[in-house]
């Protein structure tokens, strides 16, 4: 490769590696919770299941069949939620962003209306 071919690629920083790598750390530790919580062996990354799951902003493949999708999240700066949410399918199952911020915890997050369907459900359930 010529120097000139060399200078024009663009440089990834080795910040953006490990962020990105820790990322997929992320999915994957995700998707090994939700297996053994779940006891299902079908739950993985998207990533490694569905690249049409993945390229729908959706990270974790098999809980649809739960009724969620699952974009996951390591950020130290707060993602963009709403726009995170609105990149994601729209039918029947509840979407969710599962954010991890090194150091300090992890929260969920989803739309008001998708907490008050779920929200329902239990309260009908302990009836």
């Amino acid at each position: 490769m010529t120097q000139q071919k060399k200078s024009l690629r663009k440089k990834t920083s080795s910040k953006t590696i490990n962020a990105r790598r820790a990322g997929h750390q992320y999915e994957r530790d995700l998707a090994k919770e939700l297996r053994e919580l779940l006891g299902d062996e079908d739950i993985s990354t998207s990533r490694y299941s569905s690249r049409k799951l993945d390229d729908a902003k959706v990270d974790i493949f098999g809980t649809q069949k739960y009724g969620f999708h699952i974009q996951a999240k390591r950020y130290k700066n707060n993602p963009n939620l709403f726009e995170i949410l609105n990149e994601m399918p729209t039918d029947d199952c509840i979407n969710t962003i599962f954010w991890k911020k090194p150091h300090v915890g992890e929260i969920v997050c989803m739309t008001k209306q998708d907490f008050y369907e779920l929200l329902i459900i239990l309260i009908n359930e302990r009836k």
